[in-house]
């Protein structure tokens, strides 16, 4: 038994399988969870781990439409009527630094939830290139799909011990900007944290709105949280971004990280920037706390 068995066969032993995920199926996803491909080569010097003491955590399975949905589930272990929180990927899928977001957030005493939105579409973690990545899966995930995928999340979550009157979203990259879309779509979400999400751009009939559509008529608040350095999200967007939120009543904000470019909270890769991230991440906490999501 290598090292990636032995931990997945340590995960399962550590997991509740009540929720009905079949055995082989479990391990099938457990084995899933290193760092994907695309997102090569990892630094492994900077990479957090949080362990599972005290936790239940590992992988369930919801049935939306007849789609059998995976979804990474941390909590604090023998505890209900938890405050939850979902959690949304980057392009690269529910990987082990996800669920390591969600064992943070399990620790912290909340659910996270971490569902596997591109499930349909393949499997992220075994894509070579990001450009391959982005034409074959992100391309072909519409943004309808997502929002019903978290829509049964959080239904999961309330049929299982989550508090959804207490409930929040954060993503980071594409999660990010899914986090805006998903805070104007459900109004149960209490307050959303955005790590640099796209803002604007072309609409499709995949992605028919972008963050920036939404923005005038957004009652959740969010905290964006992005660099100066990022050139994916020029300052300009953001600008654009903050006038159109200007015009609704959410109270969202915006912190710009002027060290700071694209992923700085993902500690496996280049770009982290640990001060920035760390202070993100308490940010966070206070938001959630400011708005009724925190235990």
């Amino acid at each position: 038994m290598d090292d990636l068995q032995q931990d997945a066969a340590s995960l399962l032993a550590k997991t509740s399988l009540s929720d009905g995920i079949a055995r082989r199926d479990f391990i099938k996803v457990a084995l899933g969870t290193g760092f994907a491909a695309a997102a090569m080569p990892v630094v492994a010097q900077n990479v957090i781990s949080t362990d599972t003491r005290g936790l239940v955590a590992g992988t369930i399975e919801l049935d939306v439409a007849g789609q059998r949905v995976p979804v990474y589930r941390a909590q604090p272990e023998g505890k209900a009527n938890l405050p939850v929180v979902l959690v949304v990927s980057e392009i690269f899928g529910v990987h082990e630094h996800i669920a390591d977001v969600a064992r943070r957030f399990a620790k912290l005493g909340y659910m996270a939830l971490a569902p596997d939105l591109f499930v349909r579409q393949g499997d992220p973690q075994k894509v070579a290139s990001i450009a391959e990545l982005q034409r074959d899966i992100i391309a072909r995930t519409p943004d309808e799909q997502v929002m019903a995928d978290l829509d049964a999340t959080v239904a999961w979550a309330a049929a299982h011990g989550g508090n959804t009157d207490k409930l929040g979203i954060t993503g980071f990259c594409w999660g990010g900007r899914i986090t805006w879309l998903y805070a104007a779509h459900n109004p149960k979400i209490k307050a959303g944290v955005a790590w640099y999400g796209r803002l604007v751009g072309t609409s499709s009939a995949m992605t028919p709105r972008q963050a920036i559509d939404i923005a005038g008529s957004l009652k959740t608040p969010v905290l964006g949280l992005y660099g100066l350095k990022d050139a994916g999200i020029p300052q300009d967007s953001i600008a654009a971004m903050q006038k159109e939120l200007a015009k609704g009543s959410s109270g969202s904000q915006f912190v710009i990280y002027p060290d700071s470019g694209h992923a700085f909270h993902a500690d496996y890769r280049p770009s982290y920037v640990a001060a920035d991230a760390r202070d993100g991440w308490q940010r966070l906490q206070n938001w959630f706390q400011q708005y009724g999501v925190a235990p």
